[in-house]
């Protein structure tokens, strides 16, 4: 274990040339980032997930219902054995030959079978109550980290010069500022992370759930070889667009849909600006070229580096999918259910069609494949 905690650990990965960990130990005159703050926000994720809990109970459900949100779920099947066995064993999408002999097992139409599965189905899906609930707990967080990461920002010299994310790397002392952002912004994403295996799952659960871990892992490898100042400037950027999002889905659910279309092209106009034009002119220009110049190359800020550059394809993948809804919504005159279902992947499902005709409904439901981007955030972040 000791060997592959030194190897893990390998200073030469880690850090500059001539730099060691002993050089980054804490002394009464400066503090640096230490790897073992991070499991703070191990139990404050905890914590976090509790304070969600209170939040929608006590908060978020009195204001859906304010907004007539319907409380209850969508109607539940009606109990079958048989039918449970194949939902829950075989498949939950039966083909026709198998509906045609569940039909003759069970002396029941085709049409009813279908009827059966589609509201077994809805059956797995959240609530639009309790699809509120959530994205108001994130509207609520993302508008609270981020007015917090701009107030922070503006005291610092790197936001205004990015130059100053590198001058006398990597002996850059740590705030209480920076550190309690780093801590909040880690134990959001932990508990995003742990309240996937509790909440009802979803179409996009291994989407998000691999989004939560590259999130978690930047934020805790920007931490560990202190490169956290031009993490705040990754983090605050990518916050922005993700407040205007949960506000958009809110709307919707509230059935308001003028400014839902309004939040929507407004999310749209910040995602598209931020991350195709402020994020590689301004954050990857510095870790790429500014530190080259001033800290130069080492292994760790090649990973790093690349990992940047990975986020910054995504982006533009996501971008697409943001514009190809937009023109969809112009077409139409609003940004209907059809486009984004909801905003959600696990919105409720259309009448089921015959088998025999499904491959003939892509035409409608194309708009299917951003809907599992749209309803976690943006990204996968992506931060």
């Amino acid at each position: 274990m000791a060997g592959i905690l030194a190897w893990f650990w390998n200073e030469r990965f880690w850090l500059p040339h001539n730099v060691t960990w002993a050089d980054l130990k804490n002394t009464d005159e400066s503090t640096f980032p230490q790897a073992e703050d991070l499991y703070l926000a191990c139990p404050l994720a905890f914590c976090m997930f509790m304070i969600r809990l209170v939040f929608e109970r006590f908060i978020a459900r009195p204001c859906a219902l304010g907004l007539k949100i319907q409380a209850n779920g969508p109607q539940k099947a009606q109990p079958n054995a048989i039918l449970e066995k194949v939902f829950t064993a075989i498949t939950k999408h039966p083909d026709e030959k198998r509906l045609e002999g569940l039909s003759k097992q069970l002396d029941w139409d085709v049409r009813t079978i279908q009827r059966w599965f589609r509201q077994r189905r809805n059956q797995e899906k959240p609530s639009t109550l309790a699809r509120f609930c959530e994205s108001m707990w994130r509207f609520t967080f993302y508008l609270y980290i981020f007015t917090y990461g701009v107030r922070f920002l503006k005291k610092s010299p790197w936001l205004w010069n990015t130059r100053e994310c590198w001058y006398n790397y990597p002996y850059q002392p740590l705030t209480v500022d920076l550190h309690y952002y780093y801590i909040l912004e880690l134990s959001f994403y932990l508990s995003l992370l742990f309240s996937q295996f509790t909440d009802i799952r979803r179409k996009d659960f291994l989407l998000m759930f691999l989004h939560h871990v590259a999130t978690i892992s930047l934020i805790t490898f920007s931490y560990v070889n202190n490169m956290a100042r031009v993490g705040t400037l990754v983090m605050c950027l990518h916050d922005a667009a993700d407040i205007l999002l949960e506000a958009a889905k809110m709307a919707n659910y509230g059935k308001c849909q003028r400014l839902c279309n309004v939040l929507f092209v407004m999310f749209a106009l910040v995602f598209i600006s931020s991350r195709l034009g402020v994020y590689p002119v301004w954050i990857l220009n510095t870790t790429v070229f500014e530190s080259w110049e001033i800290v130069g190359p080492y292994p760790s800020w090649w990973v790093f580096n690349v990992l940047l550059v990975l986020l910054q394809a995504l982006h533009t993948f996501w971008s697409y999918l943001i514009v190809r809804i937009a023109c969809r919504a112009i077409s139409r005159g609003k940004v209907s259910k059809d486009d984004r279902s909801d905003i959600e992947s696990s919105s409720d499902e259309d009448e089921v069609l015959p088998p025999s005709q499904k491959h003939h409904t892509n035409g409608t439901n194309g708009a299917h494949g951003t809907n599992g981007y749209l309803s976690s955030s943006p990204c996968p972040d992506e931060h």
